[in-house]
């Protein structure tokens, strides 16, 4: 067998454990968990969570910080959200009945809108990206690129400052397959710029501790103008 073919299985295991996978799931919010929040995410125990924190900081699919008592974990980058991703997106739609008026609504919500690692994803996240593309910002034909015209909008009409979209190790622009609409959404340092400016003006505010978000009021007046979203 050869060394990559033994890496990619290696790194396949790292997801094949339900308790690793969902751990990640719960991360694809963007935020650092502490391994305590993880546990109780997962069902399992302390001692359980950390045999399989450790899986995947050693795998590379995990960063860890600690601070004072506290051992806190996130995704090492934005590749690794992309990939856990682009396989959600994969999988065969559930088939089994939502039971409960909870779970009906966590999962409308989710659909809507919610949070991609550090950009918008779910209905808003494509009605974002179909926006940009209906006003020649973003260039879906063969890939994913901004037009000159769209940075230009970032910067003039977004209001995001220029510094902040000149990140060279991240692409600028990068089609996200969405997971519940089966269709790209916008990622890359434009997307996670549009997501950080939209929650900073509270156009949309997060839900509880979910990947939820919802569109506010203002939000909605803002997308209307901005983009002509509806």
């Amino acid at each position: 067998m050869s060394t990559d073919a033994a890496d990619l299985a290696s790194l396949a295991t790292l997801l094949a454990d339900e308790t690793r996978a969902a751990m990640c799931l719960a991360l694809l919010d963007g935020r650092a968990w502490t391994a305590g929040e993880l546990a109780a995410h997962a069902g399992v125990a302390r001692s359980t969570a950390t045999e399989h924190l450790d899986r995947l900081v050693g795998g590379g699919l995990l960063a860890e910080e600690r601070q004072g008592r506290h051992r806190y974990l996130r995704l090492a980058d934005a590749s690794v959200a992309h990939l856990i991703e682009d396989l959600s997106a994969r999988l065969e739609p559930a088939r089994t009945p939502v039971r409960g008026l909870r779970q009906a609504t966590v999962s409308a919500a989710m659909k809507r809108a919610r949070t991609c690692y550090d950009h918008l994803a779910g209905e808003l996240g494509v009605a974002v990206a179909d926006a940009l593309t209906a006003r020649g910002l973003l260039d879906q034909r063969g890939g994913f690129a901004l037009t000159g015209a769209g940075v230009d909008w970032l910067t003039a009409e977004a209001g995001i400052d220029p510094a902040a979209l000149r990140q060279q190790r991240r692409p600028l622009a990068r089609g996200c397959l969405d997971w519940t609409e089966r269709r790209p959404h916008l990622a890359g340092v434009a997307g996670a710029r549009l997501c950080e400016r939209f929650l900073e003006q509270r156009w949309v505010v997060r839900i509880g501790s979910s990947r939820a978000v919802k569109v506010t009021p203002a939000g909605r007046a803002g997308l209307r103008e901005l983009l002509g979203i509806d």
